[in-house]
């Protein structure tokens, strides 16, 4: 009884500290509201999101935002986090807010962060998982969680809907059978690295945010996922191009997967037994 009075407290004084702050402070982005000078709460989040902002803070130099609590309300997780000042490099390319001297400077600083997180070990290569290993999120997939995978090979089963690699180039295309016949390292990945998700001040990146679906992915998912919803901005995809390594064929393949399988995760409805899960025992 004590527990649940305790709960329904936090819930009513998250649900006042976020009205409060809307009303006064503002919104920030879709899914969050400032709620003082320097903090800001983000939600509903998934799970993925909370644990990669830990690991990242922990284990690389990148810049994210800090987080200070977590809050739960009716099952859903809120993030207490800092909030980082300045504007995101999509608005600040389009407005030209930025010399081609600072844009240029961004991307190298862009490529050195996917690059720390690329040097990160997995606790076993070949899984797909998040940052605690647990399920992951990623919109390219669906939109409910998924995994965690024991071998890319699961992983690239569920992408093609379980179609068999020996049918691939007849029912999918041969690009596809290509690549998921390949072996791969395993990759701390952001997943949506684009520039809604950089923010930018006085020409330098302040932090990279909206980690819902970072975690473990082949090491091409990085830059598949840095082309999947492409935004009309060819000079930030140039300078990208050139700043991190590529993966052409992946691309070419996933593209595929995009236009024929794309969102696999509906087809797995009622077929759930069917999918490895991870054991790292």
């Amino acid at each position: 009884m004590e527990n649940k009075r305790k709960h329904r407290a936090n819930s009513c004084l998250l649900s006042l500290r976020l009205l409060i702050g809307k009303k006064i402070l503002g919104a920030v982005g879709p899914h969050g509201v400032r709620v003082s000078s320097s903090r800001m709460i983000k939600g509903p989040c998934a799970a993925p999101e909370l644990s990669a902002l830990k690991y990242v803070a922990e284990h690389t130099s990148i810049p994210v935002p800090k987080v200070f609590n977590t809050h739960y309300y009716d099952d859903d997780i809120y993030i207490e986090m800092e909030y980082v000042r300045g504007m995101s490099l999509e608005a600040a390319w389009y407005h030209g807010h930025l010399s081609q001297d600072q844009k240029k400077y961004i991307i190298t600083e862009v490529a050195g962060y996917i690059s720390q997180l690329r040097k990160l070990e997995p606790p076993r290569e070949g899984i797909v998982a998040s940052a605690s290993f647990n399920e992951a999120l990623d919109h390219r997939v669906g939109s409910d969680s998924f995994g965690p995978f024991t071998s890319h090979k699961g992983f690239h089963s569920y992408l093609r809907a379980n179609v068999p690699i020996e049918d691939c180039n007849k029912v999918i295309g041969p690009e596809v059978t290509k690549c998921h016949s390949r072996r791969y390292r395993s990759c701390f990945t952001h997943a949506d690295i684009a520039p809604r998700n950089i923010i930018v001040d006085n020409g330098k990146v302040s932090a990279i945010v909206d980690w819902q679906f970072g975690g473990w992915y082949p090491e091409y998912w990085e830059y598949t996922k840095a082309h999947y919803g492409q935004i009309d901005c060819p000079e930030w995809y140039d300078g990208l191009e050139n700043a991190m390594e590529r993966y052409d064929d992946e691309l070419k393949a996933e593209q595929t997967l995009w236009r024929r399988l794309d969102e696999p995760q509906l087809l797995w409805r009622g077929r759930e037994d069917l999918i490895p899960t991870l054991d790292l025992e």
